[in-house]
Order: C-alpha cells, then structure tokens, then sequence
C-alpha cells in the first residue's frame, strides 16, 4: 500500500497507477478484483481531477520499488491454486478441493462446472430440469456452449434455448444455489478410471497418424464396427476437414495463427482431395494476400508428401488449440454430411 507520497491517500495512489497503466495501453482484468475494490477504485477516479507529473513519477516509482521486494506471490485463492498447480494434483484431489471450497464459500461453484469436458455438460444438461440447463448454458462462453448443444437432442436444445430467455433476472444468491445443485449432479456423474472416452482418443490418435495408417485402421473398423467407425470419423479433424467444418470467415485469424513457411509448404503439397483445402484457404483471404500466397507456394516449388503432411499435421494443431481455447469453434456435420463424404470415399 502505498505511504509515501504525501497530499494523496493509497486509494488515489492507486487510482493513478492504474489511469496511467490504462493510458499506456496495458490490458488490466480489473473485474478479476473484488467487487467492492472495483466500486471504491471507480469512485477515487470519479472523484479526482489533474495530477501533476512529478507526482505521477513519484507515485510511479514508489510502486515499482514496491513491487521489486516482493519474492512470491501466491494465487491467493483455491481455484486460482488448482489453476496454477496443473496437472500436479489428481483429478479427483482436484475435484475435491473445488468442492470443499464451494461449499464454504471461498470459490464459485460454476467454475467447476466450466471445468467440465463438453459431453460431461451435454449428459449434466440432459439429467437436469430444462430451466436448470437453461442456467447453466447462460453461463458457459458461446464456442462452448455451441459444442454442448451439438451433442443434444435437437428438440432438447431448443427447449433450453427458449428457456434462456428467462433466465436474465435469477439474483446472485439464487445462482449460487443452481451452481451448488449441479455440483451435486456432478459428483453423481459416471467418473470411469479413463477420462477419454473411446471415441474421441481413437480420433485423437488418428488425427495425427500418417494418412495411409488412418485410412486402413477406418477400413478395418467399417468391418468391425460400422456404428463406432462412423463416429470415430466425426472424431477426426484433419486438412481435408477444414473445408467442411471451418467458417470461412475464421480463416484470416487461422493464417496469422501458422507459421507462413509451414503454410506454404502445406499448401503446396495438398493435391488431389487434398488441394480443395487449399483452395478453401485461399478464398477466405483477401485477393492480394492469396496472390501474395500463391507466389509464395509457387516458389517453394515440389514438396514431398512427407514434408507436406508435417506441414499440414501442424495447421491441424494450431487449428484444435484454437478451438480448445474457445477461439473459434468447428462446424458439425450433419449425418447426411457423413454419408456423402463416406460414398464419395468409396465411389
């Protein structure tokens, strides 16, 4: 807390730190503090006019020599500990913890539900009352909340949506209440031994084998299990997919996202099925950074297939990290979509 600086109190100190960090463009997450310190903060900078630079210097360098003796911090909360701590702790430490605290008081209840894997909310949204569902998706960030209703029946998911409507008036204490009613549910859920669902590790696996290998080990499953097969298919992301399950307008924002050389080479080894990707790609840019691309790929010259699947492989990652972090989210396919693509493949 500041103390030196005479003639302005450690809430105005603080208040122009905080004016000057913002007038330098520093991206402050202020609603991260306390509810009642954001209140009493806006209030000192309503109430304050013009400070001189001197000052300002002052109060600038008292800070930061404050902050130079400082040798640890600590999260200073349980979620921000679990957070902090990772995948040092088991899953079902972790859990408990989050759980203890919500029930004391000390954490929030929705951050646990947030914490949960999409089909986790899908089966929590399908135990639940419609207007508990409704709740909970009004908490959850729109990319997720768009995956969670994929995963529902189409008629369900309209009745939550409708729901939602009524949701903006439940108070604070009342929300606190549903949050502390779906960990409840949470902890009645399934908890199998392997998180990953079959599914989705099968697709993950084969996500990132070699393309020859993918094909024969789909092969083998339409044998063995034409159901399971084809949702392992939707499973996989791969660059034949991006066509298919990427909004174009999410392209420009990919780009800026890969590495130009690994782009090119991707994109210059992409043929036969493969180069309608690419053709993709380039539509979603403006003309002259595609004509700028097209230059780039046609100097490269050939690329082998071994350095274009690494390159494409690598597209394929920036695009599942974007999307795991709720930067853009993939497109799902219809079964109608599956069926066409699956005859295509075997015509």
């Amino acid at each position: 807390m500041f103390v030196a600086t005479p003639g302005l109190s450690p809430r105005q100190k603080a208040a122009v730190v905080v004016r000057m960090m913002l007038a330098d463009g520093a991206e402050l997450e202020l609603a991260q503090l306390p509810a009642e310190i954001q209140a009493l903060l806006a209030q000192e900078m309503a109430g304050m006019d013009l400070v001189d630079r001197a000052t300002c210097n002052e109060i600038l360098t008292e800070f930061c020599d404050q902050l130079e003796q400082i040798g640890v911090a600590f999260p200073g909360s349980i979620d921000g500990t679990l957070d902090f701590l990772g995948d040092r702790l088991s899953s079902d430490t972790a859990n408990r913890l989050r759980r203890l605290a919500a029930l004391n008081g000390s954490a929030d209840p929705w951050d646990r539900v947030s914490a949960l894997t999409s089909p986790q909310l899908a089966d929590l949204a399908r135990g639940e009352a419609v207007e508990v569902a409704a709740v909970m998706f009004s908490r959850l960030p729109v990319a997720r909340a768009s995956q969670v209703f994929g995963l529902l029946d189409p008629a369900h998911a309209r009745q939550i949506a409708y729901a939602m409507s009524l949701t903006g008036g439940i108070e604070a204490p009342a929300l606190r209440r549903i949050g502390m009613a779906l960990m409840r549910a949470i902890d009645a859920l399934p908890q199998p031994a392997i998180d990953t669902r079959p599914v989705e590790k099968v697709g993950a696996i084969l996500n990132f084998a070699p393309a020859t290998t993918r094909d024969t080990v789909l092969a083998g499953l339409d044998q063995d299990d034409a159901e399971f097969a084809g949702r392992v298919r939707k499973a996989i992301f791969t660059w034949a997919n991006i066509a298919r399950r990427i909004d174009l307008r999410d392209i420009p924002r990919i780009v800026r996202e890969v590495d130009a050389v690994t782009l090119s080479k991707a994109m210059a080894g992409a043929t036969g099925d493969n180069a309608a990707t690419a053709e993709f790609i380039l539509s979603g840019l403006s003309s002259r950074l595609a004509e700028t691309m097209r230059e780039d790929i046609e100097a490269l010259g050939r690329v082998t297939a071994k350095d274009a699947e690494e390159a494409m492989t690598a597209v394929v990652t920036v695009i599942r990290r974007m999307e795991q972090a709720g930067e853009l989210f993939l497109i799902v396919e219809s079964e109608d979509d599956e069926v066409t693509i699956r005859s295509a493949e075997t015509g």
